[in-house]
């Protein structure tokens, strides 16, 4: 690596903090399989996975983890929040296998006088002694400076006393913590541009909480004021509105700070995301940057005209590079190159004149707010083009359809038939078959003869994912011929309607 590149620790406490999401708690089997995948496939640097001392289930998981990261060498990446709890902590490590503790100290002189009612000296000392233990028992130190943000804020003479005191320390890591996510990216630039410069020996880590949606903002702060490692979860999971999250940060860092190199693979960043989102059942918004379902969408006809023109609407967020795909999404919005996208990717061509009607008929799905995906298109096509190709001698110009309870379902039909236009009522045991006794009431009046219904099926795109539609294909007996017609509608009936005018015209 460069002599002007800098290397950025990531460690990441989605086991940890971002367990502290409301309603949220892995089994000892999810934290071990979400901490494999963090350090073989994402390869971040370290992970924090569990406090001391809070149950038996906790105890078997850090036991678990412990047990498999020794086994690959990757012991002292795996990390145990501690308390200055005398030998309690430690031991507790001890029996958990665990080799690397962040002892939980106060960072700023609000929580030491409210909730410790201590001194700084007496804190200092209680310090010293735990990690004087944790060297005996083999186990290395990183400390975090809870309500550092605060600390800085409010009592920044204490946070340097703090500091002074640590640099005498044998510890590894001094970790500054945002615990509130009170904090502006220019605070951070500030209270970190103050500390740096003072302690040159010493290795700090910034933890950002995104109550004021900064999380992100202010890791890169962080780490363009010079902080050598930052915390971050899956998915931005954690207490409140949780921790800066993964994904973002990382992309940001790689982006835009060109001297500045993680050693996270962000084609796994997505894959991680989905795991973490099926075991917490913490739901990912579909806009969420890098990992959301839409966030390598485009909606609008323009952006997708633009895709096939020198890209002008791509940004470095390539989807590629999180082993994702570009997605064109199908709607009112949608416009012809947005369609023909969607087309090219299932290897289909159509000409000018089919491609407007299949745009429109999108276009008209999208008013009605329903969902197109492009699983849908094949079916659109098929209806579309089949319905071009006939001649449209027969119309149903309106019908009302009934369904009430303790009551027959009724229709009321009008058809025109060659510009001559009829109408009829009529009940039925369903409201298909109501409209069905209606229209065979015009028929019988005209002497017309219409074919006779063998089969009715209903079904929707392969998946089941789209709400956009149903497909009903009906097969119908003629004068000894068979044949099938197909609609689509949202509505199953008027679905069926719609085959059944096509049954019409074709006869």
């Amino acid at each position: 690596m460069p002599k002007s590149t800098r290397y950025i620790e990531i460690m990441d406490t989605t086991l940890r903090d971002g367990e502290q999401t409301s309603g949220v708690s892995f089994s000892a089997s999810e934290k071990l399989t979400i901490a494999q995948i963090l350090l073989t496939e994402v390869k971040v640097d370290r992970i924090e996975i569990a406090s001391a001392r809070v149950s038996d289930g906790e105890f078997e998981a850090v036991k678990k983890i412990t047990r498999w990261a020794k086994s690959k060498g990757m012991l002292g990446k795996v990390e145990v929040l501690t308390f200055v709890d005398g030998t309690i902590s430690i031991d507790w490590m001890v029996r958990a296998g665990a080799k690397v503790q962040n002892l939980l100290t106060k960072g700023s002189l609000n929580h030491l006088t409210h909730q410790l009612k201590k001194t700084p000296l007496q804190h200092f000392a209680e310090i010293a002694k735990v990690i004087a233990l944790a060297k005996k028992k083999g186990i290395d130190t990183n400390v975090y400076l809870e309500d550092w943000s605060n600390g800085m804020r409010n009592s920044s003479d204490y946070v340097f006393q703090y500091l002074d005191f640590i640099a005498t320390q044998p510890v590894k890591r001094v970790m500054l913590p945002d615990t509130l996510g009170i904090l502006t990216p220019d605070e951070v630039t500030d209270f970190i541009g103050q500390i740096i410069p003072k302690y040159p020996g010493i290795h700090f880590d910034f933890h950002g909480h995104n109550d004021y949606d900064l999380g992100t903002a202010n890791v890169l702060e962080a780490v363009k004021s010079g902080v050598q490692g930052i915390h971050l979860t899956v998915n931005g999971m954690g207490e409140r509105a949780g921790n800066a999250p993964l994904a973002s940060a990382v992309a940001v860092l790689h982006d835009f700070l060109p001297k500045v190199k993680t050693g996270v693979v962000e084609k796994s960043l997505y894959q991680v995301s989905r795991l973490v989102e099926t075991f917490s059942g913490f739901r990912i918004p579909d806009n969420k940057p890098i990992v959301g379902e839409n966030v390598f969408t485009q909606t609008a006809g323009i952006h997708a005209d633009g895709d096939k023109k020198n890209n002008l609407y791509h940004n470095d967020l390539m989807p590629e590079r999180f082993a994702r795909q570009r997605k064109y999404a199908l709607g009112k919005t949608s416009g012809k190159s947005n369609i023909e996208n969607n087309l090219a990717q299932l290897g289909i061509e159509l000409s000018d004149a089919d491609l407007k009607k299949v745009t429109q008929r999108i276009i008209e799905l999208g008013d009605k707010k329903e969902v197109v995906t492009q699983s849908d298109l094949p079916y659109i096509l098929s209806d579309v083009l089949d319905s071009s190709s006939i001649e449209e001698t027969v119309q149903f110009e309106n019908y009302v359809l009934t369904h009430s309870k303790d009551l027959r379902p009724s229709v009321t039909l009008q058809v025109s038939i060659n510009g001559e236009v009829f109408e009829e009522h009529a009940q039925g045991d369903g409201q298909y078959d109501a409209f069905m006794n209606a229209l065979r009431n015009i028929y019988k009046n005209k002497k017309m003869q219409m074919a006779v219904l063998t089969d009715y099926a209903v079904r929707i795109p392969p998946g089941g994912k789209s709400d956009a539609f149903c497909e009903t294909i009906i097969t119908w007996e003629y004068k000894g011929r068979e044949f099938k017609t197909r609609g689509l509608d949202s509505d199953q009936t008027v679905a069926a309607i719609k085959a059944t005018q096509k049954m019409l015209n074709l006869l």
